[in-house]
């Protein structure tokens, strides 16, 4: 049984809390955050013992964490955790700054100590199976990837303002997925954008809305279509093209049921948000964590794995603010 102790208890962390308390291999046995009172609740509700991080990390019968707390902690969080001899599932992304999620990858192997990025989406059932049937060569060469990824609604100002940008923050999922279906880094990245969806969103200098990023290398092409805004609900789709066929993983709606009638065939829209859309991508995350934690295998996930996407974000956010291509290969050599 692997003792956890979660730290961030918002609305990630209380999702993350169901599934450590709910998987067989693991007991949640206690919950911090900066906010006494948030950590108090879930864990009253969760049946795990509040307390502060330092004493988390101190207790030796804790035999990993899981970090849910703002960003700009995640490094620090993941380097104090490794120290106390800790596993670790740490949410993405690894930091703000690429400089130093690569400090914190260095400081972290130092340890010995395995830490896995919480890149859920490589653990949902239908991009998974597409990415199963890429490798087994059922489309030929992979060719072109296109991945899309609309927002219902934008987030709070103050959230934004905090968060990254749209390329670290949401988009780092797309720019991890495409690196594990493709395999490959890219040799240049192309971004374009606007701030059209929220006026206060724009004054906040951010970008928001009609985000292309391209990567291309001498294998592949890849296009990643963001929008903080699709008013149908929470649109998540992946095609991939290839010398032999076409792979598509389409939406998960909110119910199976279709209606035809001479007005129109019409079906159930996206499911809302990413808690009810990667509810199992969550549960199939904690699932590999905990065993590769038992086996002392290899994380699925590593902090590797996130630190070159952060590479990818901070490529496209240099082509957005230039209006050039920039190759992030150097990027991960500081």
């Amino acid at each position: 049984m692997l003792n956890v102790g979660l730290l961030g208890a918002g609305r990630i962390g209380a999702v993350h809390a169901r599934t450590i308390a709910t998987h067989p291999g693991s007991r949640l046995a206690a919950i911090s955050d900066a906010i006494t009172e948030s950590a108090a609740a879930l864990a009253a509700k969760m049946g795990a013992e509040p307390r502060s991080t330092e004493a988390i990390l101190a207790d030796t019968s804790i035999d990993a964490v899981l970090i849910a707390t703002p960003t700009n902690t995640h490094s620090d969080l993941i380097e104090a955790a490794t120290r106390a001899g800790k596993a670790v599932l740490c949410e993405k992304p690894v930091d703000l700054s690429l400089a130093r999620a690569r400090a914190c990858q260095a400081a972290a192997a130092a340890t010995g100590q395995p830490v896995m990025i919480g890149f859920n989406r490589r653990f949902d059932p239908n991009f998974a199976a597409l990415k199963g049937a890429a490798e087994r060569g059922e489309i030929g060469k992979p060719e072109l990837l296109s991945i899309t990824s609309f927002d219902p609604a934008p987030p709070p100002v103050s959230y934004v303002k905090v968060s990254g940008g749209l390329f670290r923050d949401m988009m780092i999922h797309d720019f991890d997925v495409a690196l594990w279906i493709m395999g490959a880094m890219p040799s240049r990245v192309i971004a374009v954008g606007a701030a059209i969806v929220d006026p206060e969103i724009g004054a906040a200098a951010v970008l928001d809305h009609r985000h292309r990023t391209m990567g291309e290398s001498e294998r592949d092409d890849r296009g990643v279509h963001v929008t903080r805004r699709a008013v149908y609900g929470y649109d998540q789709r992946i095609e991939l093209l290839g010398s032999e066929g076409l792979l598509s993983a389409g939406n998960v709606l909110e119910n199976t049921v279709s209606k035809a009638t001479t007005a129109g065939i019409s079906s159930a829209k996206p499911e809302h948000f990413f808690l009810e859309r990667y509810g199992r991508a969550y549960a199939a995350e904690w699932a590999a964590f905990v065993a590769a934690v038992e086996s002392g295998g290899p994380m699925p996930v590593t902090l590797a794995d996130g630190v070159k996407a952060l590479a990818l974000a901070e490529a496209a956010t240099r082509s957005a603010q230039t209006g050039a291509a920039a190759d992030p290969a150097p990027l991960l050599q500081g």
